[in-house]
């Protein structure tokens, strides 16, 4: 890696996919610092003030100081609508072909570089802050990803992560509850047919990501629960961590694998990430029983070119 160059793992993919989960384990290991989604930093954590994965509200975590004060002097020195501008500009669905061709306007190369500079200053003073030489972090976003593959002082490296889109489709019509806050606040909520649309969009995207150049592993969630620590092993070696002989944070009983989670500092993500103990590890197949059979059989229609290649459309489909 050039001197200088951060390296991060980057997780990407539709949300209901346990990168939640994934990013926590990540985070167990040595040399790794998981800070959930930063794509959201700016608005709940700067702005809106809502609680970090310890428990404390955003300005009052001290791991969070550290990092503002290290990067930018403290967090009331940036400009937050200033990021929310350049977003707008250049972190979009809509701009992911011109940024996969490199075909961009001197203008939009000039906010690319401002933007993903926010990014490259907080990565840096969290592994500053940490310790740790890898920076995991669970933004999601296609179009994120895309423009952070264009800051050449992120080594980055994309974590592709991919689970049933029956079962994200189910996952994303519940309510669930935001516990970010103390006002009523919910996850959104997306219809079968809008989670298909959704999952066909993030899935292709990072599809398309793989082939410029970009380091991109795929992992499907089903495959990751059902051998945990080996996708670990597989996963924390794309990412450059050393290998180790065991996980001591793993526990396995009989056919079923757990996890013992340490509190930690992301700033957003799924609920769970408040969660510490122990955490059962297991694919949840409520949809196959409690979604109604023609909403699977919509969701199928509409995702089964990318399913067929990931590898869904087996005897159990």
């Amino acid at each position: 890696m050039p001197a200088g160059r951060l390296r991060v793992l980057y997780v990407g993919g539709l949300g209901r996919s346990g990168s939640t989960l994934i990013e926590r384990l990540l985070g167990q290991v040595p040399g790794a610092c998981a800070v959930g989604e930063l794509v959201h930093l700016w608005e709940r954590g700067v702005t809106e003030d809502e609680r970090c994965g310890c428990g404390e509200p955003f300005s009052q975590c001290p791991f969070w100081e550290l990092v503002g004060k290290a990067a930018f002097g403290g967090w009331d020195e940036i400009d937050v609508s200033r990021v929310g501008a350049l977003r707008a500009q250049v972190d979009r669905n809509r701009f992911i072909p011109a940024l996969a061709r490199g075909h961009l306007r001197p203008g939009t190369r000039e906010l690319l570089a401002e933007y993903t500079s926010y990014y490259a200053r907080v990565y840096a003073a969290v592994a500053g802050v940490s310790g740790c030489d890898l920076v995991v972090d669970s933004s999601k976003h296609a179009s994120l990803a895309f423009c952070l593959a264009r800051q050449s002082g992120i080594d980055l490296r994309v974590l592709h992560l991919v689970r049933d889109p029956r079962a994200v489709a189910y996952s994303w019509g519940k309510q669930v509850r935001r516990p970010d806050t103390d006002r009523p606040s919910y996850m959104t909520r997306y219809s079968p047919a809008t989670a298909a649309m959704q999952w066909n969009i993030q899935n292709g995207a990072f599809g398309l990501l793989s082939r410029t150049g970009v380091a991109v592993m795929r992992l499907r969630y089903e495959d990751f629960t059902a051998e945990p620590e080996r996708a670990l092993r597989r996963v924390a070696g794309f990412a450059g961590l050393p290998d180790r002989d065991s996980y001591p944070f793993l526990t396995a009983g009989g056919t079923s694998v757990s996890a013992r989670l340490d509190g930690g500092h992301s700033v957003s993500g799924n609920p769970m990430r408040f969660t510490t103990g122990e955490v059962p590890i297991r694919s949840d197949e409520q949809w196959r029983t409690r979604m109604p059979r023609a909403q699977q059989r919509a969701v199928t229609a509409l995702t089964w070119p990318l399913m067929a290649g990931y590898g869904y459309l087996g005897a159990r489909s």
